[in-house]
C-alpha cells in the first residue's frame, strides 16, 4: 500500500513539473490593441494621433468641369486676349483635386493649428491628346494659427465677399483670394460679442506699372522691349506687358515694379453675429517703379546702341497706393432656410489688384472689325533721364466697383444664386497725364512724360459689368453638381483711328503689328460663358 501511495505521489509530482514547464513556454499575454480615438474638440472627422494629445483630420476633394466661352483659360475668362477667330478655344475641360490635413492641439495660450492643402490642377483645350502630363502641382493653403496669429498661405484679411460661395465662373473683378490663397502674417484680436479687428502684413498685390518709354510708338503698347536695360526693368518680362497678341495673360504681370521692400499693410474691423456679418477694411500698398529710360530707344535698342547704366538713370519717387472697402452679409431664413445676401464695395488709387484679384491682366476682345480693351495698371510714368523736365513720377490709377449676390434654397438639396457687379478704371487727364502718356506710347499722342499730349478722342477710361446665376444640386452632403451661366460686358477705352501713324492699329492690343490683321476700331464687347461642375468631397 505504501508502495502504491508513493508511486501515485511521484506521478503527480512529475505531471505538475511537466505542466509547469509547458506553461513557461506559452507566449506572454498581448497588450490591448490601441484603437483610434475620436477627437470631438474641433468637429467631425478629427481623431487623436495614437500616443499624443494632437487631433488631426485628413480630407480633400475632386472636381471636374466643362467650360464654354472662356478662350481656353478657366481662371482668366473670355476677355483674356480673345481674338475670337478660328484659333479661339471655346470649349475647355478642367480637373482639380486636393488633399487636406488639419492638425490641432491645446496649449496654455489656446489652440495651435497647422493646415495644408495640396493637389493637382489641369486644363485641356484638346491639345493634350488625353494625357495627364500637363497636370500641374497646386497648393493654396499652408498656414499656422496660434493665440490670434495667422502666418503662411491663407486668405487675405482684406477679403469679405466670397466668389466661390455663389459662382463657378469666378473670373470677374473681386478682392477674393480664397481660391488661390495669399501669404499673410497677421494678428486678430477678439473683443467679444462677435467683434474683432485684424492687422496684417501681406505679400503685395501688384498689377503692372507702365513706363511710357518701354513701349513702342507704332500703335502697339504691348509689343515692346519691357524689361530691357533701356527701360530699366529688373526681372521684368522681356516679351511685353500684359496682353499682346503674342503674350500669355498668365505671364509675369508685374512689369516695372521694383523689388519688394515691404508687404501690403492690411487691416479690418469685423462683426459676426446671428443675423450675418459686416466688415470695414483697408490696405496700404507701396508703388515703387524701377527707372526712367535714357535716350537709347530713340537711336536703337541697348543691343545696338549705348545705354546709360541704370545707376545714373534715376527713377520715379516711391509712393503709396491704397484700397478701402466695406462688406455686408445678411441671412434671410424668413424667406427660405439657408437664404443669404452678400455684397462688397471697393475703391483704390494705385492698388488695383484689391479689385481685380482675378483676372489680373489687361482686358480685351475682338469682335469682327471691332476691338474692345481696357488697360489695367497701378501707375503710369514716363520721360527720359537725358531730357530734363520730361521725367514724371507715378501717376496712380483710380478704380472702384462692387459685387453683390443672393442665394435662395428651393429645397435643402436645390439652391440658386444670382450675382453681379460693376467696375470702372480711370486715368488722370491733361498735359503730361497718365492718359496722355498711354496715348502717346500707342501713337495717338506725342512727346514723352511731362510733355505728353494725346490726340483728341483718346480716352483710356474703361468699365465692365456682369451678371450671372448658378444652380446646384446637393446630391448628398459631400457630393454636388451644378451649372453656372454668366454675361459680361466690357465698355472699352476709346481712341480715334491712329492719325499719327496711318496703317498702324489703334491703341489696345495692336494685333496688326503682331499678326498682320487690319486696324480695329475699339468698341464695347460682350460675352456669354457657361460652366458645368461635378464635385465630391472626401469628408462631409
Amino acid at each position: 500500500m505504501k508502495m502504491v501511495k508513493s508511486l501515485l505521489l511521484g506521478s503527480a509530482a512529475a505531471l505538475v513539473a511537466v505542466t509547469a514547464g509547458q506553461a513557461a513556454e506559452l507566449p506572454v499575454k498581448a497588450k490591448p490593441v490601441e484603437y483610434v480615438k475620436i477627437c470631438s474638440l474641433y468637429g467631425a472627422g478629427f481623431y487623436y494621433m495614437p500616443g499624443t494629445d494632437m487631433c488631426i483630420k485628413i480630407g480633400g476633394w475632386v472636381r471636374a468641369e466643362a467650360m464654354y466661352g472662356f478662350n481656353g483659360n478657366g481662371a482668366w475668362g473670355a476677355f483674356n486676349e480673345n481674338v475670337n477667330n478660328r484659333y479661339t478655344n471655346n470649349l475647355t475641360f478642367r480637373a482639380r483635386g486636393y488633399i487636406t490635413a488639419d492638425a490641432r492641439e491645446q496649449t496654455a495660450y489656446g489652440t495651435a493649428r497647422a493646415y495644408i492643402a495640396v493637389g493637382v490642377n489641369t486644363s485641356d483645350v484638346g491639345l493634350a491628346a488625353g494625357e495627364s502630363a500637363n497636370a500641374g502641382f497646386s497648393a493654396n493653403r499652408a498656414f499656422v494659427q496660434w493665440a490670434g496669429f495667422t502666418a503662411g498661405i491663407a486668405q487675405s484679411f482684406y477679403d469679405f465677399y466670397s466668389v466661390p460661395a455663389v459662382a463657378y465662373n469666378g473670373m470677374y473683378p473681386a478682392s477674393d483670394t480664397g481660391d488661390p490663397g495669399w501669404f499673410v502674417l497677421g494678428y486678430t484680436a477678439q473683443f467679444g460679442g462677435g467683434f474683432s479687428a485684424t492687422l496684417s502684413m501681406e505679400t503685395r498685390r501688384t498689377t503692372q506699372i507702365i513706363n511710357q518709354e518701354c513701349v513702342s510708338n507704332s500703335g502697339d503698347i504691348f509689343n515692346a522691349n519691357t524689361g530691357s536695360t533701356a527701360c530699366g526693368g529688373i526681372g521684368a518680362p522681356t516679351t511685353g506687358v500684359g496682353v499682346s497678341g503674342v503674350n500669355s495673360p498668365s505671364a509675369n504681370f508685374n512689369a516695372n515694379y521694383g523689388g519688394q521692400q515691404i508687404g501690403d499693410i492690411v487691416g479690418n474691423l469685423r462683426v459676426d453675429q446671428a443675423w450675418g456679418a459686416a466688415q470695414l477694411m483697408g490696405a496700404a500698398h507701396e508703388v515703387n517703379a524701377t527707372y526712367w529710360s535714357d535716350l537709347g530707344p530713340l537711336i536703337g535698342t541697348c543691343s545696338t546702341a549705348p545705354c546709360l547704366p541704370e545707376l545714373f538713370q534715376g527713377g520715379p519717387a516711391v509712393t503709396w497706393g491704397y484700397a478701402v472697402g466695406a462688406g455686408l452679409k445678411v441671412l434671410f431664413p424668413q424667406i427660405g432656410p439657408g437664404d443669404w445676401f452678400q455684397g462688397q464695395v471697393n475703391y483704390t488709387q494705385g492698388a488695383l489688384r484689391y479689385l481685380f484679384q482675378t483676372p489680373n491682366t489687361d482686358w480685351g476682345k475682338i469682335d469682327g472689325a471691332n476691338e474692345a480693351y481696357g488697360v489695367l495698371t497701378d501707375c503710369v510714368y514716363g520721360g527720359y533721364s537725358l531730357l530734363p523736365g520730361s521725367e514724371t513720377n507715378c501717376h496712380l490709377t483710380t478704380a472702384w466697383g462692387f459685387n453683390a449676390s443672393y442665394e435662395h434654397f428651393w429645397t435643402p438639396a436645390w439652391h440658386t444664386s444670382v450675382y453681379g457687379g460693376y467696375y470702372a478704371v480711370s486715368y488722370d487727364k491733361g498735359l503730361g497725364s497718365a492718359n496722355a502718356m498711354l496715348c502717346s506710347a500707342a501713337g495717338d499722342g506725342i512727346l514723352p512724360g511731362n510733355f505728353a499730349l494725346e490726340v483728341p478722342g483718346c480716352d483710356n477710361d474703361w468699365s465692365l459689368w456682369f451678371i450671372g446665376s448658378r444652380t446646384q444640386w446637393n446630391v448628398t452632403s459631400s457630393f454636388y453638381m451644378g451649372v453656372d451661366v454668366m454675361y459680361e460686358n466690357l465698355n472699352s477705352a476709346t481712341v480715334n483711328p491712329n492719325l499719327l501713324f496711318p496703317g498702324a492699329p489703334g491703341f489696345g492690343y495692336g494685333y496688326g503689328s503682331n499678326g498682320g490683321a487690319p486696324a480695329f476700331q475699339e468698341a464695347s464687347s460682350n460675352q456669354w460663358i457657361g460652366r458645368f461642375r461635378i464635385h465630391k468631397d472626401f469628408l462631409p
